[in-house]
């Protein structure tokens, strides 16, 4: 659970998280619905941390209704097994819910995404969405769809996303550099 303030031109987040303040310290990393944030302090079952205006304008966490659930990870730690793709928690920017629909045991998840964005993804590509590795089932014309198995449903926020709502997206890392490197 979530409150947020606003702070000038940037927003202090305080996340309720017994869990992860438990382990957290001040100037540790942890992903907040896929946004990369410095921990700022820690105490009675809380992480707050600050973001800066260029970090409200590329994600959605400016949007954040007191109270609304969101999904952590603290950072990969030298050492540990790397599953899933590259995600940094650089968002990127955001889509745009148009349906979340039951698929068998899962869900599909169809999201429009800006050109900037939709023109690094393939099918059955990465990307990153709040935060959660996923791969990409179909291109759309607008969007792409995603396949959300159950274990996602159930432990993530992404089972409770309606249309309109907007979802942080980091695509990936790997498409951005082969693109920048085939440009020089």
């Amino acid at each position: 659970m979530v409150t947020a303030e606003r702070n000038g031109d940037g927003l202090r987040l305080v996340v309720a998280a017994p869990e992860a303040a438990t382990a957290a310290a001040p100037g540790d990393s942890v992903a907040v619905d896929g946004c990369c944030l410095t921990v700022t302090s820690t105490g009675g079952g809380s992480l707050a941390f600050d973001a800066v205006p260029e970090t409200i304008a590329r994600t959605n966490l400016g949007r954040l209704a007191a109270g609304a659930e969101v999904n952590l990870e603290p950072a990969l730690r030298a050492g540990e097994p790397l599953g899933g793709h590259f995600v940094q928690g650089h968002v990127d920017g955001t889509g745009r819910v148009e349906r979340l629909e039951p698929e068998g045991d899962g869900a599909r998840l169809v999201l429009a995404l800006p050109p900037e964005l939709l023109r690094y993804c393939v099918e059955k590509g990465s990307v990153a969405v709040d935060g959660v590795s996923l791969t990409i089932a179909a291109l759309r014309g607008d969007g792409i769809e995603i396949a959300l198995v159950p274990f996602t449903l159930e432990h993530t926020t992404l089972a409770s996303a309606a249309p309109g709502d907007e979802l942080n997206v980091e695509v990936d890392l790997l498409a951005k550099y082969a693109e920048r490197l085939g440009a020089a």
